[in-house]
């Protein structure tokens, strides 16, 4: 849990600061939305042979090495917002987010992979919800800890910061003891095992369903990349609000995490995930027509507590259909469908607010989510219909 804990804490701060770093270069919500896109194509090219190496190669030694190179780009962004380096302005920015896209690859397939050694099967329900828990806790310290160090401290102090949290990481895996399975020692070819990992994500329905219901009400409601723009033009608040935006939705999530783990749900939990996403969608917008501040942050609580049960059920869903063989390569899917679809939903986001403007764009976006999860309903009559103990 600390090698989850320090990255998304590494992660968060890092997107909370160059947010902010870019706005007020650059004064275009769009350029927002690129810092989404500069992450997401390289995590889309290496995701699929990290899941690969994840499968193959000792875990915690690449979960370091992840953690190690993650360091690397708040350190270059230090330097840049510090004044030291300044080799093409907003473009050497988005070449270090790229970095971080490439590292992140590796960072949701070791988790999970190890995860599974840890706990029994019967115990996944409220593993997935104390982790959640944690993951959503970090969510909510990062953007808080950035936005202070940036109203305090300045931009280069934040990254600074980031980057010890993710050495942290790295001496957290190095400590972590657990049991790894033995080395296969009869390997199929990269790209028809990493098809094999395919093949199986699109043959199981009900996995399917989970992980595009996900990304897409992620990537179409995805409004808290713009909380920059509706800080400044809008709510009129300045970075320390920026930070409360940004850890409302993980504060909601962590108090649906906590009851999850103490009511673990088992019955008519596709039913439940379903409505759970068409509210984040509501919640979205109601957080574009605000503007109060507070009133802004009550509806990004809501949409993680809606968030929240989201996460659970989904992870739960992975952990209980995925053999131990394949979690590498099926965790690294689930990454291209959901782990992607924050940047991608972030550029989104940014291009739509360029055309429509900031209200409309947020507005659009919950409506559009809303309209996934009845599609979903409708078109995965097994996962509306699921009970998690179907899949033990």
């Amino acid at each position: 849990m600390a090698f989850r804990i320090f990255t998304i804490l590494s992660y968060q701060m890092v997107a909370v600061t160059v947010g902010w770093h870019v706005y007020e270069l650059t004064r275009d919500p769009w350029m927002l939305g690129l810092i989404g896109l500069a992450e997401v194509l390289p995590y889309f090219c290496v995701a699929p042979f990290a899941g690969y190496l994840v499968d193959i190669l000792p875990r915690r030694r690449l979960g370091a090495l992840a953690a190690c190179a993650l360091a690397i780009t708040p350190l270059l962004l230090a330097t840049i917002a510090s004044g030291w380096w300044t080799p093409g302005g907003t473009l050497a920015i988005y070449g270090a987010i790229a970095l971080t896209g490439c590292v992140r690859a590796f960072l949701g397939p070791v988790y999970n992979a190890l995860f599974a050694r840890v706990l029994p099967r019967e115990q996944y329900v409220r593993g997935a919800s104390l982790g959640s828990i944690v993951y959503q806790s970090a969510l909510v310290s990062g953007p808080a800890v950035g936005g202070f160090l940036i109203g305090w401290a300045g931009k280069p102090a934040s990254y600074a910061v980031a980057a010890v949290f993710a050495a942290c990481a790295a001496v957290a895996m190095l400590r972590l003891r657990v049991s790894e399975p033995a080395p296969q020692l009869q390997r199929a070819p990269i790209f028809a095992s990493i098809a094999e990992g395919a093949r199986f994500v699109f043959g199981h329905q009900v996995l399917l369903g989970a992980l595009a219901l996900d990304m897409f009400a992620v990537m179409f409601g995805g409004a808290i990349s713009l909380a920059p723009a509706f800080i400044q033009e809008i709510l009129d608040y300045g970075p320390e609000g920026l930070g409360i935006l940004r850890a409302a939705p993980a504060l909601g999530a962590v108090a649906m995490g906590v009851w999850l783990a103490r009511h673990p749900m088992d019955r008519n939990a596709g039913r439940v995930l379903l409505l759970a996403v068409a509210g984040f969608g509501l919640c979205m917008i109601g957080f574009g027509l605000s503007a109060s501040f507070w009133l802004s942050a009550f509806f990004l609580l809501l949409s993680g507590l809606c968030d929240g049960v989201s996460v659970v059920m989904r992870s739960t869903i992975m952990q209980l259909a995925t053999p131990d063989h394949m979690r590498g390569r099926v965790s690294s899917i689930n990454g291209l469908f959901v782990g992607s679809s924050n940047e991608i939903g972030a550029f989104y986001a940014g291009s739509m607010a360029r055309v429509l403007g900031l209200v409309p764009a947020v507005v659009l976006g919950g409506c559009v989510t809303m309209g996934v999860a009845a599609v979903t309903a409708w078109r995965a009559p097994r996962l509306r219909g699921l009970h998690l103990g179907q899949l033990r």
